[in-house]
């Protein structure tokens, strides 16, 4: 029996230094957050479109097809940004008109607290954390926020517009280096199907979720089931919590417009329809489709969000496929890893099988 080969260094203080590195590289993706964030947008969404391209090149000149991929590119991510905005600004401009009927549920939440014997002063205390004008400030104070990040925007379109540019070299660039570095290429190529198979499960499943999402807000009388219909299909690119995101307009507004009931009725739909589709169907196919567990998804999209901020929580699958790509996929020592971190189950080894 063959002992396993030891480093110079024992392990123990090899696992120490890889910690510490790893810690020095997430502070130094947090300092940067402003820059890494939009530019992995633009990557992702470059990738995304790519396989756009060998289908033009086939038909177009170079150049046309370049810039169709660009325009793709540059229509998603001002779709995105115009659909937040317009969120954001509907629910804002919507909740002033509501003032009597938030009063109003002030009112019935003072009388059904006090009939369980609390202090007016208790109650007082309780119902004053609760301003519409405040949430109303708040919503523009986000929009605010969504407007500012317009520099973001101009800088995430500059980019796709390089990298569309240099597409058309991409591809066989690649091919001409698997002959050198075959497992990096090849995890290159997993990362990058990952990707776009996630974005077209998340798209599928998304736009499920919204035509049924705004058929249920039209027939319970939620204002503007439309536009949170498309909250709703944005939502779903943030794997497990999108939805609750989606959820807090028109969950505010059913209570605004109709009461309590309306509001529960809208939860209900709600967790009906999107617990079961985006928590417990999606996941699935999106595990098996990515080869990353549903365990794992959750904690990347916690993860991510901490490191990147809001772009991270869309990123959260796309740049854990990447970490899998450069930290496993490319190692074949590490391969032993690929089953913890999978839905998948790996076929059996040759020492299995017999």
């Amino acid at each position: 029996m063959t002992s396993e080969p030891r480093g110079p260094l024992p392990r123990a203080i090899v696992i120490l230094l890889g910690i510490a590195a790893l810690v020095v590289v997430i502070a130094g993706f947090r300092s940067a957050a402003w820059l890494l964030g939009p530019a992995l947008l633009a990557l992702v969404l470059t990738i995304v479109v790519h396989p756009i391209r060998g289908w033009l090149d086939r038909r177009m000149p170079g150049w046309l097809a370049s810039l169709i991929c660009i325009i793709a590119v540059y229509l998603i991510v001002l779709s995105l940004a115009i659909s937040i905005g317009i969120s954001a600004a509907r629910f804002a401009t919507l909740l002033p008109d509501y003032q009597a009927q938030f009063a109003d549920r002030i009112s019935q939440l003072t009388d059904w607290i006090s009939s369980f014997g609390i202090s007016d002063e208790q109650i007082d205390q309780i119902t004053g954390s609760f301003d519409l004008g405040g949430l109303t400030s708040l919503v523009e104070s986000l929009l605010a926020g969504a407007l500012n990040a317009v520099s973001s925007v101009v800088f995430i379109l500059t980019l796709a517009l390089f990298m569309g540019m240099d597409g058309g070299t991409w591809t066989r660039n690649l091919i001409r280096a698997a002959d050198i570095k075959p497992h990096i290429v090849s995890a290159i190529r997993d990362f990058a199907h990952g990707t776009r198979t996630y974005y077209a499960v998340s798209t599928i499943f998304g736009a499920i979720v919204a035509i049924l999402d705004t058929i249920a807000l039209e027939i319970i009388g939620v204002p503007s089931p439309v536009l949170w219909g498309l909250l709703a299909f944005i939502t779903n690119y943030i794997p497990n919590i999108g939805f609750v995101i989606g959820l807090i307009p028109p969950a505010i507004l059913g209570l605004l417009e109709g009461g309590p009931g309306m509001m529960l009725a809208v939860i209900i739909v709600y967790c009906v329809l999107n617990v079961v589709i985006q928590t417990v169907i999606q996941p699935k196919f999106v595990g098996d489709a990515v080869g990353l567990s549903t365990t794992l998804t959750f904690i990347s999209l916690v993860f991510w969000t901490w490191v990147i901020g809001p772009l991270g929580a869309l990123l959260a699958i796309p740049l854990t496929l990447l970490a899998k790509a450069l930290l496993v996929d490319i190692d074949p020592s590490a391969q032993w890893l690929r089953p913890l971190i999978s839905n998948k189950e790996e076929p059996p080894t040759e020492a299995e099988a017999t």
